[in-house]
């Protein structure tokens, strides 16, 4: 299985949110795509029209309409859909999905310090390939994750425009993931 931090060459990920967004994240820079729409019966053919353009996808587990938080979704995701992995913010599915041999992205929300502490202790035990963290508007916060663990840290959440995607970049994060289509064609 392949180190996330080799498959990232765009360093501004498409996290498409809305149905009509996946044309704009199929034509884009970006060559990671987060899936965050969706449900049982789309899901598979938005998974076929980004791989066709050459985009990597994660599956957002927790947005796709009609899936439950067993190890039998995450099965059906892994022999049916196939993408390259699954973001979520349960750490039973993370074990699950790295059974099935997919990448894994663990989502964190840090509201306050001890969501920071909690999050790095919940990552270190189910050990995704990488951590999202929302908000990504936190450089001082990317800075410490990344003296604080050896994982990969993904940044989104709020990020509107080019200087918040550098300034997260310069903190430390791999790359940073973005609902805006307008970023996705960043050269970065």
């Amino acid at each position: 299985m392949p180190n996330i931090v080799d498959i990232v060459q765009s360093q501004v990920i498409s996290s498409i949110k809305k149905e009509e967004d996946l044309k704009i994240a199929i034509s884009s820079n970006s060559n990671i795509s987060f899936l965050l729409t969706g449900d049982i019966i789309t899901t598979k053919g938005y998974i076929e029209q980004l791989k066709e353009a050459g985009k990597m996808t994660f599956v957002h587990t927790d947005f796709i309409e009609g899936l439950s938080n067993t190890r039998s979704a995450i099965t059906y995701i892994a022999k049916i859909w196939k993408p390259m992995g699954i973001i979520t913010t349960k750490s039973n599915l993370i074990k699950y999905a790295k059974e099935e041999r997919l990448m894994t992205i663990q989502r964190l929300f840090l509201i306050d310090r001890n969501a920071l502490k909690k999050g790095i202790e919940i990552a270190h035990n189910c050990k995704p390939d990488a951590i999202e963290i929302l908000p990504g508007l936190m450089p001082s916060v990317i800075d410490e994750l990344t003296r604080q663990t050896d994982l990969p840290i993904i940044a989104g959440g709020l990020v509107s425009n080019k200087e918040e995607i550098l300034n997260g970049l310069r903190a430390g994060a791999l790359a940073i993931s973005s609902g805006d289509p307008k970023l996705w064609n960043l050269e970065l």
